[in-house]
């Protein structure tokens, strides 16, 4: 997995209003978690601008550089964008040893044209995008890779066909499926079209017999009446 170093200070300060102050002067706001705790530290903004744009999805490792000489070794978990501006504003690390486990998300990346879609005019369904695999640090893979190019339509990927390197677990279930071929729409209405014809052109059923009965009573009360009449 790749690792790049970028730029970290410390800070005590605190607040939205420390937080704008800190963007006009170029840097980002961010926070270490490890172990329950959590430490504020800042940014350059345009070297954590630069990680996030660089990563695309991949998992990466960052060396946080403080003025002091400390480092820190850490994974980026999330980060807080402006949804007008489009502009950062807030990034959460997690601090990771080399000798300690984690769990961790990795995209899941499809290569190549299946020849259901290209030849037979399928349609790619994606179902899951990422997955969750706990290992050692160094062994996390930034992406895992598959070739769906000789996919026919009805054919599926499932999670336990990603071929994982050694001391690295899968935590999802192995029969989730990642991605599958699905028939063209044309075909399955034209599939559904005799069948819905078949339902049109069964025979109404007969009217129950309850309904009769009940036709018979609602005329009783005009025999009633006319028993009177006579006397």
């Amino acid at each position: 997995m790749e690792r790049i170093s970028i730029t970290a200070e410390k800070r005590k300060e605190h607040g939205k209003g420390v937080a704008r102050s800190l963007r006009r002067d170029g840097k980002i706001p961010a926070v270490i978690y490890r172990e329950g705790k959590s430490e504020p530290i800042k940014l350059l903004k345009k070297e954590i601008t630069g990680l996030i744009n660089r990563m695309s999805g991949e998992q990466v490792m960052v060396d946080l550089q403080f003025e002091n000489g400390d480092k820190k070794l850490a994974l980026l978990k999330d980060y807080q964008v402006d949804p007008v501006r489009g502009e950062l504003l807030h990034t959460d690390f997690f601090e990771v040893l080399l000798t300690e486990k984690v769990k961790v998300t990795v995209h899941v990346t499809t290569l190549g044209e299946p020849i259901g879609v290209k030849r037979d005019g399928g349609i790619l369904q994606h179902t899951l995008r990422e997955v969750e695999i706990e290992c050692l640090p160094d062994k996390m893979p930034e992406r895992f890779e598959f070739d769906i190019s000789k996919l026919e339509i009805g054919q599926s990927v499932h999670v336990s066909d990603l071929k994982l390197e050694e001391d690295v677990k899968m935590l999802n279930d192995p029969h989730d499926v990642i991605v599958t071929i699905i028939a063209p729409i044309a075909e399955e209405a034209a599939t559904a079209a005799p069948e819905a014809a078949a339902t049109a052109a069964t025979p109404a059923t007969a009217e129950p017999e309850v309904a009769k009965k009940g036709k018979k009573e609602e005329a009783a009360p005009e025999e009633k009446g006319k028993g009177k009449k006579e006397k």
